[in-house]
C-alpha cells in the first residue's frame, strides 16, 4: 500500500517527468549534433586521377580536400609513362566526405630488379627456361669452339661479361656465350 501511495506521489511523478526530459534532450542533442560533426551532405566529387603523375594528382585531391594514399605497385605497365596512376580508390565521381583519403596505385619507374641466376655451365634449353622464368630475355647467342655443346660459358648485358647473381632490371636482354 505504501509503495503505490508513493508511486502517485507527486514527488515521484515529478522525478519520473525529469527524467523523460532529460532523456529527450539528449536524444535531441545527438541526433542534430551528429549530423553537424559528421558533415551530413556535405560531399565533395572524387576527381579522376588515371594517367596523371603523382604531382598533378595530389594537387587536384588537395584542392578538393581529400587526402591522398599512395599504394606500391609492382607491376610495371611499359606503355603508360612513369609515375602515373593506374588505379584509384574510390572511383571518380564518387561522391565522399572531405578529409578521405584516395589511395591511388602508380605505374612504377621500371621494371624490378633481379639478380641473374647462375646458368653458368648449364645448357641453352635450361638456361632459357631459368632466364625467362625470373623475368629476363635471352637476347644474342655467341658461340665459342667448346667441348661443351649449347653449354652457356659466360653471361653478357650490353656486350659486357656479368657474374650470376648481378641485378638487372627484368625484361632485359641477355646474351649468352654457348660451346660449339
Amino acid at each position: 500500500m505504501k509503495l503505490f501511495r508513493f508511486i502517485i506521489s507527486g514527488v515521484f511523478l515529478k522525478n519520473i517527468f525529469y527524467i523523460i526530459c532529460f532523456n529527450i534532450i539528449i536524444v535531441v542533442i545527438i541526433f542534430f549534433g551528429l549530423g553537424f560533426i559528421t558533415q551530413h551532405n556535405n560531399y565533395v566529387k572524387v576527381p579522376n586521377l588515371f594517367g596523371l603523375n603523382i604531382s598533378k594528382a595530389t594537387e587536384s585531391a588537395k584542392n578538393k580536400s581529400l587526402n591522398i594514399i599512395i599504394l606500391d605497385s609492382a607491376k610495371f605497365n611499359p606503355s603508360q609513362p612513369p609515375l602515373v596512376v593506374l588505379d584509384q580508390f574510390p572511383n571518380y565521381d564518387t561522391e565522399v566526405k572531405k578529409g578521405r583519403k584516395i589511395y591511388l596505385t602508380l605505374n612504377p619507374a621500371g621494371y624490378k630488379k633481379m639478380k641473374v641466376p647462375n646458368i653458368i655451365q648449364i645448357t641453352l634449353r635450361n638456361a632459357e627456361t631459368l632466364l625467362n622464368a625470373v623475368g629476363f630475355e635471352v637476347g644474342e647467342l655467341i658461340y665459342k669452339n667448346n667441348i661443351g655443346k649449347d653449354m652457356v660459358l659466360e653471361i653478357r648485358h650490353d656486350g659486357k661479361k656479368i657474374e650470376p647473381g648481378f641485378a638487372l632490371q627484368q625484361r632485359k636482354k641477355i646474351d649468352l656465350v654457348l660451346g660449339n
